[in-house]
């Protein structure tokens, strides 16, 4: 393999809402903080500790548009993406770095009462032919039901 890969998948709680940036040209960004825990046992005190890591996540457009409808603070989502750090200046003039996971992939994986009406969508932004997942029920196998 020659090429190089940058690729994110993980499985968190949200740590607050979505925040979004709206720009002049009707793009948008959202983001918020994900929650990813390990949890193990001390073998000196068996005690159980759990850790947490915070991953930093940006949504763009119809996606973000998405996640700020379905989702709220606490709720399990599945997110795929890639890793971004960016410079910027602070107020002070000191250079700052933020690590970000540009998502380009999401799945709700919380059960709620008004998702269980109407399923939020499988959000894939990539030109990659969209796979189907177990949640996935596709119209033109209606017709080959037994009964």
């Amino acid at each position: 393999m020659s090429g190089t890969l940058n690729k994110v998948m993980l499985i968190g709680h949200l740590g607050d809402e979505v925040k979004m940036h709206y720009f002049d040209d009707k793009n948008c960004v959202g983001r918020f903080p994900l929650a990813t825990n390990e949890t193990y046992t001390n073998k000196t005190t068996n005690e159980r500790v759990t850790n947490t890591e915070w991953h930093n996540i940006v949504v763009r457009n119809k996606a973000a548009e998405i996640c700020e409808k379905y989702l709220t603070k606490g709720d399990k989502v599945y997110i795929e993406g890639r890793i971004k750090t960016r410079k910027w200046t602070d107020d002070k003039g000191m250079e700052r770095y933020s690590t970000e996971i540009q998502c380009t992939d999401f799945t709700f994986l919380s059960n709620k009462n008004e998702q269980q009406q109407g399923q939020p969508p499988v959000v894939k932004e990539s030109s990659e032919p969209q796979q189907s997942s177990p949640n996935t029920v596709n119209i033109e196998d209606e017709d080959d039901l037994p009964f």
